[in-house]
């Protein structure tokens, strides 16, 4: 039996000054398919606590980098997901959602959120039990605690860089838990493109997709492969199977950002209109 424990308190004022919002954490969520632990960050909307209503939910890959500047990648720089959803509930721009940060696993980030080993790495293809962690431990837990939309229209898959690309390999894997995807920066590189021949050979499935790219994510040479070959040939692969731009893809080109939070902070609050938009 996993035991699990939710701890709520007061952080220190140190800390402070980069959540907003209802913020909660489980302490050292144990995976028993995945043989670790990590935290867990949730962001519930404003009402949460006054009303008895259920919640859409997105879960995002690298928690740890989503709200606390503390614990970002980059100390301060972090995606300001809380400050961005609050913003956007509150001005009735978006639907009330539960976001839940699901952190990385430091070493093993990189075999978690690969879906193949790529042999010029020699890392890499957890992507899978990644995936059983979150549909079968995760998922469950989150619903069996906290007032959630189960339904795969109301839940939300999203990441960056190697979180892109665990997010659409999963996304097509698992239609029928995540309805709504947010790959940001894919990382459609890895192991000489796999994703590619993987959505080629995959079924068009109902679930709404955002992609993106920044054209300044690199070296001159990189930016290039990164748009060019990369994200745009993503792009194309999903049209080729069915996705249909303006109504359940949408691609988008940030002019000048580059691979870092703050590039990814900047589009949080597209992102969040376009898979929650208020109803």
């Amino acid at each position: 039996m996993r035991l699990l424990v939710i701890i709520l308190f007061a952080l220190p004022v140190a800390a402070q000054q980069y959540l907003t919002g209802n913020i909660e954490y489980i302490r050292g969520f144990r995976s028993t398919v995945l043989s670790n632990s990590r935290d867990i960050i949730i962001y519930l909307p404003p009402d949460y606590y006054r009303s008895n209503a259920q919640y859409p939910v997105f879960y995002m890959h690298d928690g740890q980098n989503l709200f606390d500047g503390n614990t970002s990648f980059i100390r301060g720089q972090e995606w300001r997901v809380d400050e961005t959803a609050e913003q956007l509930i509150s001005g009735g721009e978006i639907e009330p959602i539960i976001i839940v940060g699901v952190y990385n696993a430091g070493s093993q980030r990189i075999y978690e959120y690969t879906p193949t080993v790529d042999e010029t790495f020699q890392a890499g293809g957890g992507g899978d039990l990644y995936g059983k962690f979150l549909v079968e431990e995760l998922k469950p837990y989150i619903d069996s605690k906290y007032r959630t939309l189960k339904a795969a229209e109301h839940t939300a898959l999203g990441g960056s860089s190697l979180g892109g690309l665990i997010t659409i390999y999963l996304g097509l894997k698992y239609p029928q838990v995540f309805g709504k995807l947010a790959v940001m920066s894919p990382s459609v590189w890895w192991n000489s493109r796999y994703i590619l021949g993987y959505v080629n050979s995959s079924a068009k499935v109902n679930c709404k997709i955002w992609e993106d790219v920044g054209t300044s994510e690199g070296s001159d040479f990189t930016t290039k492969q990164m748009v060019k070959l990369d994200a745009r040939k993503l792009r194309d692969a999903l049209i080729k199977k069915g996705w249909e731009l303006g109504k359940d893809l949408v691609y988008f080109e940030a002019k000048r950002a580059q691979h870092n939070e703050a590039a990814w902070a900047a589009r949080m609050p597209e992102v969040l209109k376009y898979l929650f938009p208020k109803k």
